[in-house]
């Protein structure tokens, strides 16, 4: 399989990424974008014999701009003086904290590393000062210990479309940079190597007046360092990115980072001053990954999975406070709900102040209350609490109780997704509560509990003797429309919310965590009414199997189709330490014993299993999202019990060839699927629900 895929390089909290391995010009220092800056890299270095230079080959091109000012001195350019090391020359070594490029005489490593966001509220100014740098480091040695003359070794880029002006920034201590604006650049400290500025990289290479070295026409920079003959020698550098003042509208909101930081030039110097301390630590983001039951091809999306998400990460600041944000991918949605639960056991495992800090803000700013009504519309009833599908998109706050996503009188994608956040805020709380074992938190948060029960008996039926514990009411927000569900790109047996199986476990899931929840706060009536919407909602899912050994994607409505996620709100009561109510022999033994022989019988190949071994989530539509798949696997075998080739191996491997299409390359790690084409969800974060690979144990992966 090929080893030149895009990858992030992303500061934790920064939104940014040097973003890097795909061919040709599809990388680069990219800062709050929905996929890679499209920028010409230049890392390399002279040829042993001289005269001419390699390079990796993550650039294309580019003509001399010399001949819009000189028309009488075209052709100038010293185009073809850079070649790209041939493919099969180059070697990768993709780790957690580690991306090595090896060719010929050149390595080039980059550190970024992976490790836990300590709480704002708390800490140490230079604990939190040394994470969210934003800024990721690199190294480039040249080896030519063989060499006969002094050879160059260089690190540059060429930005497109960029309004700021390319420029040389010289630091204060010692050291250069080669800056984009004031918003990205590349700088190091190595009295040795110097700046140059020219049209192309091939000008700036050629160029063998100094004077001449900073030229400020010029829209490609490199950093030069020179190895005498029968030397090595490594060159370090730092791959920054910043952006000060107010960031946001709809809620002004400013980097956190610029707290400690007032440019590009104080994170350049912090960054290589602390250089062995941020690349040790990245050197021991491995030990995340460490456990020796993962194959290759876990482990390998795993590391592209979270590279992914921290480049979509923003710890921003509003009004003196933290303000943890990660944007949806491409699309740039603020914390989208739907994304927020899957990346719930990521955050609770490295930080779970963030899953605190995120729903705090969905209860304060991004929760309403509507009505609700059975389709066909002129029957309102009283519905209750519930929470947006997202807070804004691409750094705008929405206003208070709107998402930038729903609109309402759908019945398809841009729906409202009423239902899904409600069942989503409690499942998120109730972890978060479990995990942190913050009783204060949970003691003021007790009300809303209350309240998304009750408003969840009021989707089921109005009439409570009439409740069989589903959703069956659609929002008022909907008007003569229908909820739907994260996965809106889907037909009706995953895009539809009501009577949906999808839905209902998850459901299901969310009366037993309340269930609990109440009875330890002495809310004995409370808890009952949960229990027995647990039970209700159990029994008429398992009421729904078929003979052939399947339960519909929709329940009692007109489809058939057959669906994975069915099985994935069994996550839940394991991370809440409910195993009991997974006990096939126990309280819902039933439900689990369907659920298991519904996954069994649908997981095949013609209805759930592609002919590569990859995962349909759906029978009846080809479109599969990676990160609900790596869920669906882990309660798969972990929590069913379910260990063959279908669900270890054979899928993993498959699913890692999807990511390492051709079509595929450019975006790093992409979510949605269409028969292993990224057709959407790209440049994503979600793919971090991998993490839950690691509570298995080594025998219980086939």
């Amino acid at each position: 399989m090929t080893i030149f895929y895009n990858a992030f390089h992303a500061p934790i909290g920064a939104h940014s990424s040097f973003t890097a391995g795909c061919r040709g010009r599809n990388g680069g220092l990219g800062l709050e974008l929905g996929g890679p800056a499209d920028e010409n890299l230049y890392i390399g270095m002279e040829a042993p014999e001289g005269g001419r230079f390699e390079a990796l080959p993550f650039f294309e091109g580019a003509e001399s701009e010399s001949a819009r000012y000189d028309h009488t001195n075209e052709g100038t350019s010293a185009e073809g003086l850079i070649k790209p090391f041939r493919p099969e020359a180059i070697c990768r070594d993709f780790r957690l904290g580690e991306d090595k490029w090896k060719a010929g005489d050149l390595t080039f490593s980059i550190y970024s590393p992976v490790e836990a966001v300590p709480d704002p509220v708390g800490c140490s100014a230079d604990q939190l000062k040394a994470v969210v740098r934003p800024s990721v480091l690199a190294e480039l040695t040249l080896d030519n210990r063989q060499g006969k003359t002094a050879r160059k070794a260089f690190f540059g880029f060429m930005p497109t479309g960029n309004p700021d002006a390319l420029h040389v920034v010289d630091l204060d201590r010692g050291g250069v940079g080669i800056c984009k604006g004031q918003s990205t650049g590349i700088f190091s400290d190595d009295a040795t190597v110097h700046a140059r500025q020219h049209f192309t990289a091939e000008d700036a290479l050629r160029e063998e007046t100094a004077a001449n070295y900073r030229f400020g026409l010029g829209g490609t920079a490199l950093l030069v360092g020179t190895v005498p003959a029968g030397q090595t020698r490594t060159f370090r550098f730092a791959v920054c990115f910043f952006r000060g003042g107010i960031v946001t509208t709809g809620m002004p909101t400013s980097y956190l980072y610029s707290r400690f930081f007032n440019s590009l030039a104080e994170v350049a110097a912090y960054s290589l001053k602390n250089f062995e301390d941020i690349r040790r630590r990245a050197e021991q983001s491995d030990r995340l990954l460490g456990a020796a039951h993962l194959n290759d091809d876990q482990r390998f999306q795993m590391i592209h999975a979270i590279r992914s998400y921290y480049g979509s990460t923003q710890l921003l600041e509003h009004e003196g406070k933290p303000l943890w944000v990660v944007n949806e991918g491409e699309y740039r949605m603020l914390n989208t709900f739907d994304l927020t639960v899957d990346q719930l056991f990521f955050e609770m495992r490295m930080n779970p102040w963030t899953v605190r800090n995120e729903l705090d803000l969905f209860t304060s700013r991004y929760s309403y209350r509507d009505t609700v009504h059975f389709p066909g519309g002129g029957n309102d009833h009283p519905g209750g609490i519930s929470f947006c599908h997202d807070m804004g998109v691409r750094n705008h706050f929405t206003a208070p109780g709107f998402s930038s996503y729903e609109l309402s009188a759908l019945t398809g994608c841009f729906s409202h997704m009423t239902h899904e956040q409600l069942v989503n805020w409690v499942l998120c709380a109730a972890v978060y509560a479990r995990q942190s074992r913050d009783k204060a938190w949970l003691a003021d948060n007790l009300p809303v509990f209350e309240d998304c029960l009750q408003s969840m008996l009021n989707r089921d039926n109005p009439v409570a003797a009439e409740r069989n514990g589903i959703m069956a009411l659609d929002s008022s927000r909907t008007a003569d429309g229908a909820e739907i569900t994260t996965y809106d790109s889907l037909d009706t047996s995953l895009g539809q919310a009501r009577h949906n199986v999808y839905m209902a476990v998850k459901g299901w899931a969310a009366y037993l965590a309340m269930e609990r929840i109440f009875a330890e706060a002495n809310q004995c009536e409370l808890a009952r009414v949960a229990g027995g919407q647990a039970d209700r909602a159990a029994a008429t899912i398992v009421s729904f199997m078929t003979d052939e050994g399947y339960i519909p994607a929709v329940m009692g409505e007109a489809c058939d189709s057959r669906i994975i996620p069915a099985i994935e709100g069994l996550v839940f009561p394991y991370v809440l330490d409910q195993k009991e109510a997974l006990d096939p022999n126990g309280r819902f033994g039933q439900l689990i014993q369907a659920l298991s022989r519904h996954l069994t019988t649908i997981l095949v190949p013609g209805v759930c299993l592609y002919p590569d071994g990859g995962w349909q989530l759906s029978s009846t539509a080809d479109n599969s999202w990676l990160s609900k798949i790596y869920l669906c696997q882990f309660v798969a075998r972990r929590v069913l019990g379910i260990r063959t080739p279908a669900t270890g191996q054979m899928a993993d491997a498959a699913h890692r060839r999807w990511l390492l299409q051709e079509e595929n390359l450019r975006f790093a790690w992409s979510d949605q699927m269409r028969s292993g084409v990224a057709h959407g969800s790209k440049y994503y974060p979600r793919g971090v629900t991998s993490i839950l690979w690691l509570e298995e144990e080594p025998d219980h992966t086939p």
